[in-house]
């Protein structure tokens, strides 16, 4: 009498993974983005210009930008897990040693330098983990995993403000050194590296279908050395960098732009999370769009709707335009973000996207800390944002026409076999 066959789980373990991932994300990047809300509190208290604080971000997106290929290389070869952990405990450090800064070259070296060594070693790291446990709805999960940085905007930004009304500045960042090991204690156990270390295969169809890891466009299996050099690693991250630097300062000047046209602080706190909020339609939008089209069509279109959102920061005055405009910027900043990774994975293979998008994404992050430095610098010399967005929809058209100009890698003809 033959035995029954086991019964299939009813949740496939990947979604537990995804899950999770989106949690420490939310908090690692949200963290991150909150030093927006902070800016004005720390000009206030101790004199520093917003140039000086700006440059705080710089440091913290090209040091974020460095760990995230470090942190995703290693990731490849121990796993995310052991990453995510230890990654976590220094974000929480930086955090606690954030909320005891007198000096600039503290803060800069305690938020700026520590705090996005730790960051760095959950976005990148989870995104090659995204891309290991699914197949068919790959861009889906990459949509999932980018969305956890919409949901930390959405939710840690204006928890800052709160936080700072309620318990001062130095207050809100020892929180956030608690909050970020309590999370991380809880997510890390339910990370798992590839589902063959749970003796699963990645989800392969809607019907729950599982099938073996496929390598990237043609066949390729490129190692970190070939990525590096071929030329489609370099017009991806070219795009990424566009990218970032076109909307990094209009998110992290958002807060004071809106509180300088006279919106209220809480409101204006909450500009920055709402547009992370309509980022998380974007990013799960932009996921299901590439699955249907392919990322790079879908990236040639959100970084076009990107441009176009930008310019609208042009005419927006009071406090119901910048509500508008940041609904329809969030949307259109978070759609891009997950097709990188997925560009990554489909140009170069499977073995290697933590390193190929850690690279990647380090490139990006420079865009990111010279955007929101720019702004800084701009405020100071000239009183006000408008050149800063002039200058950000220019950038963001210029990231449409390398986008446009994108091609997966060719791969190498066969021998002809001898006669």
């Amino acid at each position: 009498m033959s035995r029954p066959a086991p019964a299939r789980p009813p949740l496939f373990f990947g979604w537990v993974v995804l899950a999770a991932s989106v949690a420490v994300i939310a908090v690692a990047m949200g963290v991150t983005f909150s030093l927006a809300v902070f800016l004005r509190p720390l000009e206030e208290q101790f004199g520093w210009s917003r140039g000086l604080i700006s440059g705080v971000a710089l440091v913290n997106w090209i040091v974020l930008g460095i760990g995230s290929l470090v942190w995703g290389a290693l990731s490849d070869r121990v796993g995310a897990r052991r990453v995510v952990a230890l990654g976590a405990a220094l974000l929480g450090g930086a955090m606690l040693l954030s909320s005891q800064v007198r000096t600039a070259g503290q803060l800069y070296a305690a938020f700026g330098i520590l705090g996005a060594a730790g960051a760095s070693a959950c976005y990148v790291p989870l995104s090659a983990t995204a891309t290991r446990w699914f197949v068919a709805r790959r861009g889906l999960a990459m949509g999932i995993i980018s969305a956890g940085m919409g949901l930390g905007i959405l939710a840690v930004p204006p928890a800052a403000r709160a936080l700072i009304s309620l318990l001062g500045w130095r207050g809100a960042f020892a929180t956030f050194g608690a909050l970020t090991w309590v999370v991380a204690a809880v997510a890390v156990r339910f990370i798992v590296n590839r589902p063959e270390d749970r003796g699963l295969a990645p989800y392969a169809a809607a019907g729950g279908g599982r099938a073996p890891a496929a390598p990237g466009v043609g066949g390729l299996e490129m190692t970190p050395a070939e990525a590096f050099r071929h030329p489609a690693f370099w017009g991806v991250a070219l795009a990424h960098f566009a990218c970032c630097a076109a909307h990094s300062g209009p998110i992290f000047h958002m807060v004071a732009h809106a509180m300088d046209l006279g919106v209220p602080k809480m409101a204006a706190a909450a500009m920055l999370g709402i547009s992370g909020g309509t980022s998380i339609a974007g990013r799960l939008g932009s996921g299901v769009l590439a699955d249907r089209l392919g990322p790079r069509p879908a990236l040639v279109l959100l970084l076009t709707v990107q441009a176009a959102t930008l310019s609208t920061y042009l005419a927006a005055g009071g406090a119901g335009s910048l509500f508008l405009v940041a609904l329809a910027f969030g949307v259109a900043y978070g759609g891009a973000m997950p097709l990188y990774a997925l560009l990554a994975r489909e140009f170069f293979g499977a073995r290697v996207v933590g390193t190929a998008f850690g690279g990647i994404f380090l490139v990006s992050t420079i865009g990111m800390g010279l955007g929101a430095y720019a702004g800084g610098i701009v405020f100071d010399r000239l009183g006000s944002y408008w050149m800063l967005h002039l200058g950000s929809t220019i950038v963001g058209a210029a990231a449409v026409v390398v986008a446009l100009g994108l091609r997966p890698p060719r791969p190498a003809p066969s021998p002809a076999p001898a006669r």
